[in-house]
């Protein structure tokens, strides 16, 4: 988990995908990919979120690639397989953290207020998701939530953008933060690499 706490931190900004058509997968890794974003957490929101991660895994093998949405066992197995290395879930499911655990594959599981955070940590887990982050009370929220868990290390998703990320990534502990503002799904259905890449551009140099 350490060297994956370092590899986000290092980008800083990770791009979360919903992807609807296989077939648009590489040409939008390669837009973030060369852009600078060398990273995406690909959503299990749609029927095309395995075979986009196998995809990506084979053409761009140097991109640190997520899996996120995972809810369940199958999920988790369907997405290691296709080549995730590492898993983020909206909520956090002890069954799901402990199936990854006895797997070893990493997993960021998402909280929003004190008694998540302390189950997270009884299961073991010190980097947590923050979500959804603006809807959860934001910078405000994540504040309170770290002062007392002085180990606790978080990456909030949800609401974020280019207008706040730099506010939730100056603070102490917050490793990373998920977006999407560059990766719309309007945008990746349109084939708009242009625009993705300009985005990418825009939100890789928010963080040099």
């Amino acid at each position: 988990m350490s060297s994956l706490i370092q590899q986000l931190s290092d980008i800083k900004i990770i791009p979360v995908i919903q992807i609807d058509d296989a077939n648009l997968a590489v040409p939008l890794a390669k837009a973030l990919f060369e852009n600078g974003l060398p990273a995406a957490e690909v959503t299990f929101r749609t029927p095309a979120a395995a075979e986009s991660i196998r995809r990506i895994k084979d053409a761009c093998p140097d991109m640190l690639l997520g899996a996120g949405t995972i809810l369940n066992a199958g999920q988790v197995d369907a997405a290691f397989d296709a080549g995730a290395s590492f898993m983020v879930s909206p909520g956090l499911n002890p069954n799901t953290v402990k199936y990854c655990q006895d797997k070893g594959i990493a997993i960021v599981p998402g909280i929003n207020n004190p008694s998540q955070v302390e189950l997270g940590l009884e299961l073991g887990l010190d980097f947590l998701k923050f979500f959804p982050a603006e809807a959860s009370g934001g910078i405000a929220m994540l504040k309170s939530l770290l002062a007392p868990y002085v180990d606790l290390k978080l990456m909030p998703t949800g609401g974020i953008n280019a207008n706040n990320a730099l506010d939730y990534l100056s603070l102490d502990r917050v490793i990373c933060c998920g977006g999407t503002w560059m990766v719309a799904p309007k945008l990746i259905n349109g084939q708009n690499w242009n625009e993705i890449g300009l985005l990418t551009r825009q939100a890789a140099q928010l963080v040099k």
